[in-house]
């Protein structure tokens, strides 16, 4: 590109000699031949064929005529200007002009016409496509032999190519030049020196721009030798940017001078001829950024020495392990706690030393660590190299492919916690026995008296029948009691069946209002967009009696005088409490609030505990919460207590919520028998004081009996003359086989007797139910015996017929 440029200066510079010799030929401008000689313009028919010939872009006007109009145009014009030779033959060349067209130039062309004399002029002209072109112009005019002007003869020159080179050139100059004193970096180009041994010595700086004195500190640094600005320079400084010089090869680096006391992060290039040994250099000083890396990279290698030593020295138990469940890497500290070298548990699975008991536990926090969950305290027994198991607590965090896992020894505070829950479930059951011990006491001490004053002579038949009467409401409150207890203990025999809480709450609510009494204000809260949804499988007696001992309860709490409130809604979750995480899953809750006290918070954990209880004596037994809480158990839900002291206590009952389904018929009371039925009944009871009774009251209603102490002795019985009894009538708790199993097997083989159950309490019925087996609650009257086991023979024979 500069060689072009070159040739075109110096074709002009020929033009403007020969432009110069002519004037100075033509004196005036105007040539005129001497006597008697022609001259080549004399023939016109010449000057059109080599004007028509030449590649030059060829006009030719006749002054001669109006508007000094064009006469000729050869084919290189009208390639240049996009005009066939019709379009421009009788124009004035004013067409090529525009809107950019300089009045100047038009005027240097006008008056050279004029004055009839040769012309030189830069011009805008336009192409037919409008597009513009630098038109460099040569007007001479032409004379005949007699010296008149015949035409005006006119070249082209297209020099727009040329003028743009040179614009974008500056253009690019200028660019540059705002560049390079602008830019924040510092930029330089210095020119190497070397010794006879083509050893860099010395750089002298060519240029520099206005950021090289605030990145270096160095002043009028231009024409200056780098050895004069900074002696005793650091020889890296000179090899590296000789290298560059040498070989051409470009390098990007940092370094540091400690003569500057400064960083830099250096760009180095060659330019210009390989022998003017020049780089360029662009820099940055990165003191700054260097400083805070080392304080950066000091702080994080401390770190990592405190972490390293923590590693080392900690007793807890730290793991690196994949996602792949195989561990990474281990501290010392699982030889001093569980004995197992470190090269035993890199590379093992995390669950290879877990208790099989505890499998589950581990590969569900495992599966959540995965997840992206964070492990917080979950406790697993880890295997000793022994063979002994100690308790680990464990927390977990992923990162990217592993996670990060630490374990404390908890096996102390396990074997403390144990030893305070032993200590604790003995003082429970100190309480508990102490407090049925009075309690029942109390009602022995009835029983005893009335059967004392019944065994007098002479006694009026109305009071025997007082003392007889009661004797049997002691019996009830004793089972009262003892139902209370079992409820507590999960221990009783449920009959859970589906039902709406909604309308049991509703049924309710008129014996509420009698229990709180006229000061209390009773406020139900039944949603009525949830009604149908609101139904539970559990025994609705265990439900209503649990209700009101919530009631009650509240009602005590206000001295029967406030605001009561029944709550009623779905849950989709039960929360914390009592150390059990939150339990999600759908929900019936029912809720009693009260406005009374309150209670204490140091009692809040206790309020649960049998026989305890804030109030005074004869004002409760302290069984009320704790059948709530056992039955709220039993049935697969939850009881959970707030309080503030002075503002209110609410209850909130949990139960599984269960679909409708369509409810029961009532239970039709089964027909009386005949005098003198003889219904033969196998009755087995392993108690002879129980037994002997229930065989004297079966006798005193008509049936005939055989009884069996055991269930071996009864399938006997049962095998030894078939199809002799009616029904059996069974203990649950007994040695051997027990009744429900006995139960299970009559069914086997004799599908068509039936079989009724009796029991005060069977963990066996808590923790099975009846399998389907009509159950008969010790203590029993005599009236409920005969109604079950008329039942029972009844339904048989309605199955068989």
């Amino acid at each position: 590109m500069d060689g072009e440029i070159e040739r075109l200066r110096r074709r002009e510079r020929e033009l403007e000699d020969r432009v110069a010799r002519l004037e100075a030929q033509l004196g005036d401008g105007l040539r005129r031949p001497e006597s008697g000689q022609r001259t080549s313009a004399a023939s016109a028919d010449l000057l059109f064929t080599a004007a028509e010939k030449t590649r030059m872009p060829q006009i030719i006007t006749d002054p001669n005529l109006p508007d000094n109009p064009i006469v000729f145009a050869n084919r290189a014009f009208q390639n240049l200007c996009g005009y066939d030779v019709a379009e421009v033959i009788g124009r004035n060349c004013r067409f090529l002009q525009g809107p950019g067209t300089d009045p100047a130039d038009v005027a240097k062309v006008r008056d050279a016409v004029a004055a009839r004399r040769d012309v030189v002029v830069e011009i805008l002209n336009y192409h037919r496509d409008g597009t513009p072109f630098r038109n460099e112009l040569y007007v001479s005019p032409v004379f005949d032999p007699d010296g008149h002007l015949r035409y005006f003869f006119a070249s082209q020159l297209d020099i727009t190519r040329f003028r743009t080179t040179e614009g974008v050139l500056a253009e690019s100059e200028a660019r540059y030049r705002a560049l390079f004193d602008a830019v924040d970096s510092g930029f330089c180009i210095i020119e190497m020196r070397f010794d006879a041994e083509d050893r860099a010595v010395d750089y002298r700086f060519v240029e520099v721009n206005p950021a090289f004195a605030a990145q270096t500190g160095l002043r009028d640094a231009a024409g200056r030798w780098a050895s004069e600005l900074v002696p005793n320079l650091e020889r890296s400084w000179f090899d590296t940017h000789g290298e560059v010089a040498r070989t051409g090869q470009p390098v990007r680096f940092e370094s540091g001078s400690s003569t500057m006391g400064r960083w830099y992060d250096v760009h180095a290039l060659r330019v210009g001829q390989p022998e003017q040994h020049r780089v360029a250099i662009l820099f940055n000083d990165i003191t700054d950024r260097r400083r805070l890396e080392d304080h950066l990279e000091a702080t994080a290698q401390e770190r990592t020495d405190e972490r390293d030593m923590l590693w080392r020295a900690s007793r807890d138990l730290f793991v690196i392990c994949g996602l792949d469940g195989r561990y990474r890497k281990a501290n010392a500290a699982w030889t001093g706690t569980l004995g197992w070298d470190v090269a035993d548990v890199v590379g093992a699975r995390f669950d290879a030393f877990v208790h099989p008991d505890d499998l589950v536990v581990a590969t569900r926090a495992f599966e959540r660590v995965v997840g992206g969950g964070a492990l917080d305290d979950i406790d697993v027994r880890f295997r000793t190299r022994e063979g002994d198991y100690r308790w680990i607590s464990w927390n977990a965090i992923s990162r990217g492919d592993h996670f990060y896992a630490a374990g404390r020894d908890i096996t102390e505070r396990r074997t403390l916690e144990e030893q305070l829950r032993q200590s604790q479930k003995l003082e429970a059951v100190g309480q508990l026995t102490g407090g049925v011990a009075h309690d029942f006491n109390n009602l022995l001490t009835v029983i005893k008296s009335s059967t004392d004053l019944l065994k007098r002579p002479d006694l009026a038949a109305e009071r025997r029948l007082r003392y007889v009467g009661a004797i049997s409401d002691t019996v009830d409150r004793a089972a009262k009691l003892t139902g209370q207890l079992l409820a507590f203990a999960r221990r009783q025999a449920l009959r859970p069946e589906a039902f709406a809480a909604d309308r049991a709450v509703a049924a309710l609510a008129d014996m509420v209002g009698t229990l709180t009494g006229a000061r209390i204000r009773v406020e139900l809260d039944l949603p009525d967009g949830e009604r149908r949804d609101l139904n539970v499988n559990a025994d609705p007696s265990q439900f209503d009696a649990a209700l009101v001992n919530l009631v009650v309860n509240a009602r005590d709490a206000m001295d029967g005088e406030g605001h009561l409130r029944i709550g009623l809604r779905r849950a989709g979750r039960i929360p914390a409490v009592r150390a059990h995480p939150p339990q999600r899953g759908d929900y019936v809750a029912v809720s009693v609030s009260d406005t009374g006290a309150g209670i204490a918070p140091d009692n809040l954990e206790r309020i649960f505990e049998p026989f305890f209880t804030t109030k005074v004596v004869g004002q409760g037994t302290g069984l009320g919460l704790s059948q709530v809480f056992g039955f709220a158990k039993q049935s697969g839900g939850e009881i959970i207590v707030e309080s503030e002291v002075g503002k209110g206590t609410t209850f909130t009952l949990y139960l599984p919520r269960v679909i409708a389904v369509g409810a029961a018929g009532p239970v039709a009371e089964p027909e009386a028998l005949a005098d003198g039925h003889g219904t033969c009944v196998l009755v087995v009871e392993d108690n002879l004081d129980v037994g002997a009774f229930a065989q004297q009251a079966l006798s005193e209603l008509g049936y005939s009996t055989v009884w069996a102490t055991d269930a071996q002795k009864a399938l006997a019985e049962i095998e030894r003359i078939p199809f002799r009894f009616e029904v059996v009538f069974s203990d649950v708790m007994m040695p051997g086989m027990n009744g429900v199993e006995l139960a299970g097997e009559i069914r086997r083989r004799r599908p068509d007797l039936p079989v009724v159950l009796t029991s005060g309490y069977s963990d066996v019925l808590a923790a099975e139910g009846t399998h389907g087996f009509a159950l008969l609650r010790k203590p029993y009257s005599v009236a409920d015996l005969s109604r079950v086991l008329r039942r029972a023979v009844q339904d048989a024979r309605v199955r068989r017929s």
